[in-house]
């Protein structure tokens, strides 16, 4: 069997950072099999949460989206691991708490759809685009 070792970009949420629960979400994603390559604390600016969610610009939930990622700081993490962009997503679990498997980020830790305390790449290629993003070439770790 061949390992596809992978990075993935993983955000703490306004609603987690607010409740001081980042070191939970590190916990669960480390216990899961991922390992923080890269980590910081930052303040969106509208501009940066525009930019970031552009994908979803014609939605009508971007401008909350984009009001709410602004609301607080976040915490921006590279993961690793085998097959990360899969594993984080399954770590999270459903984007909706209620929908969410027990024992995931979103089940233990989520509030509500858009509160729901983890943002993870959906794609190794969007994974790429996110890293970068946020985090310079030289930030990470080999």
């Amino acid at each position: 069997m061949i390992v596809t070792k992978q990075r993935t970009l993983s955000i703490v949420k306004p609603d987690a950072t607010k409740r001081n629960l980042t070191g939970s979400v590190v916990a669960m994603l480390e216990a899961g099999g991922l390992s923080v390559v890269a980590q910081r604390r930052v303040r969106l600016s509208e501009a940066q949460a525009r930019a970031f969610y552009a994908v979803h610009k014609d939605r009508p939930f971007y401008e909350a989206l984009v009001a709410f990622m602004t609301s607080e700081p976040v915490v921006v993490q590279v993961l690793e691991g085998e097959d990360a962009v899969k594993k984080n997503r399954e770590i999270m679990g459903a984007t909706d708490p209620k929908e969410a498997d027990e024992g995931t980020i979103r089940a233990a830790l989520g509030m509500s759809l858009e509160a729901n305390s983890v943002h993870g790449s959906d794609s190794p290629e969007n994974a790429e685009k996110e890293i970068a993003f946020f985090f310079a070439g030289c930030e990470l770790l080999d």
